[in-house]
């Protein structure tokens, strides 16, 4: 490997090692982020269709004020003129003054005199990105998180082997801003046990594998830049990309999963400078792209000068098939002078509520990624890498139970699908968490608002798009629950499905989005 090898330096945590990085690649620029301004035709882009609605104002007001919910419309953002909007909706001038009115009264707007108006978030509302995270009521089955749990013993007893050793912590600093030295090079033992040669100055820990999606983000890319990624992909990478304000270019993976000759055009025609792939149990679909194809995304992605980053957080959870080697094992030598980025965590083999992840890269890039995530956190906390690390040392004892717990759990959710929603179309994924649901209809917000009210939080596949106004005939179901409360969720789905297909909503009416 190319990278197997770091340049020469000090040691990564030696005490004279310098963490402020030298700027070898381009970082984002957030001058003038105050004066973001959202354009009248990409805003109406984002809006369904008001023909036939009435009155046209509120219908749109309210579409404004879900997206600003949702974070598709960034917070503090200018909307566009009056005038310029209502040219790019084919409405009147007066139709837009309402719509802007409605919003500042909701609280979804502000206006300054001679600024003009400006999006903000009601007084006690919460962004869905982060209603998503939290807790659902004590009633409701959740199904919006595919993440499993730990058994409480399991917990207990790695805190109590760790104590020692935290102890024997409270002598130093503290501070590891590239993580702890024991903990990095367990994580590249995992990577050479896996057929990856890997050193520990390679590896760079995280606050989880979105923490280090968002550290790449930031070093490697610039407002505007193109980046690739699947379709659907998972949303809170698509909102980090939304919120660095990058062109996403968007490659589809099907139930047969991705069509390569479309991803090697992608790749030579769009020239995008960074490619987000799940190449493992591919998150929400369960796909898992070949071995051949494997060696034809990295050549197209060498071939285009892209940075390749794999999210590799689903890898071990094989289900029904050997776990995949790494994907960074498929380069060749040389490989695009190491621009290849794999992420990785213990949230979906473990629990996330550690909130430990990892990435592997060339050992220049690690440091120049550690002097970045200096300026957030300045390292992470020390009883949680030694945690990780306790868990890590035990994971292949651990790790068969887990696979046969979701086995079971699979099992069950397919069973109650079939027996209480035979018109609805899924494959059996072979690892990862869960299901991709073809309901057969574009009902798939209205059902989840419908199935919070029978006590089931779940999202609709929309959440799963690149673009607006897709996957609402979807539904991604966890099977990160025990088989009886996946059994009654899905009894609930099917008891609020009537009231879904029977009241007209937006999403009915998104296939006429501009996309």
């Amino acid at each position: 490997m190319a990278d197997a090898s770091p340049p020469s330096q000090a040691p990564a945590d030696s005490p004279e090692h310098r963490c402020t990085p030298p700027r070898t690649y381009p970082r984002a620029d957030t001058a003038g982020r105050a004066e973001r301004a959202l354009g009248g035709h990409r805003l109406a882009a984002l809006l369904p269709d008001p023909a036939g609605e009435r009155p046209v104002y509120r219908h749109l007001a309210r579409a404004i004020g879900a997206l600003i919910l949702d974070g598709r419309i960034a917070l503090h953002v200018r909307l566009p003129a009056e005038r310029e909007l209502a040219a790019a909706l084919n409405v009147s001038r007066p139709t837009v003054t309402a719509v802007y009115d409605l919003l500042r009264e909701g609280g979804y707007a502000r206006s300054r005199q001679g600024s003009g108006t400006w999006t903000t978030l009601p007084e006690g509302r919460t962004p869905r990105g982060v209603a998503r995270l939290l807790a659902p009521r004590e009633t409701a089955i959740d199904l919006a998180r595919a993440a499993p749990s730990l058994p409480e013993g399991t917990i207990v007893e790695a805190l109590a082997r760790i104590a020692p050793h935290l102890a024997a912590q409270l002598h130093t600093p503290g501070y590891h801003p590239y993580g702890l030295p024991e903990l990095r090079a367990a994580v590249a033992e995992r990577f050479v046990r896996r057929g990856l040669p890997t050193l520990p100055e390679q590896i760079l820990v995280t606050a989880g594998a979105q923490h280090a999606l968002t550290l790449v983000l930031g070093l490697l890319c610039r407002p505007g830049d193109r980046i690739m990624t699947e379709n659907p992909s998972y949303p809170n990478a698509l909102d980090a990309m939304r919120r660095a304000r990058l062109r996403t270019v968007s490659v589809p993976v099907t139930d047969d999963g991705w069509d390569i000759e479309i991803t090697e055009a992608t790749f030579h025609r769009a020239v995008p400078r960074l490619a987000y792939l799940t190449p493992d149990f591919h998150n929400p679909t369960g796909c898992l792209l070949p071995e051949h194809a494997r060696a034809r995304v990295l050549r197209a992605a060498e071939r285009s000068g892209t940075w390749l980053v794999i999210d590799e957080t689903l890898a071990e959870l094989a289900l029904d098939v050997p776990a995949p080697p790494p994907f960074a094992s498929h380069a060749a030598a040389g490989y695009g002078t190491g621009r290849l980025i794999t992420i990785g965590s213990m949230s979906k083999t473990h629990w996330a509520g550690l909130r430990i992840g990892w990435l592997r890269a060339p050992a220049q890039l690690v440091t120049e990624l550690a002097g970045q995530r200096v300026a957030t956190d300045m390292g992470g906390s020390v009883l949680d890498q030694l945690l990780a690390l306790d868990l890590l040392d035990r994971a292949d004892a651990l790790l068969p139970d887990r696979l046969a717990q979701l086995r079971d759990q699979r099992a069950a959710l397919a069973q109650a699908l079939t027996e209480h929603l035979p018109q609805w179309r899924w494959h059996l994924p072979p690892g990862g968490l869960s299901l991709w649901a073809e309901l057969g209809e574009p009902i798939a917000t209205a059902l989840a608002e419908r199935a919070w009210e029978h006590g089931v939080r779940i999202e609709s596949g929309a959440h799963f798009a690149t673009d607006p106004g897709l996957f609402e005939q979807r539904l991604r179901i966890p099977y990160t629950t025990a088989p009886d409360t996946l059994r009654e969720a899905v009894h609930r789905l099917a008891t609020a499905l009537p009231a879904a297909l029977a009241r007209p909503t937006s999403a009915r009416r998104r296939p006429h989005w501009i996309a």
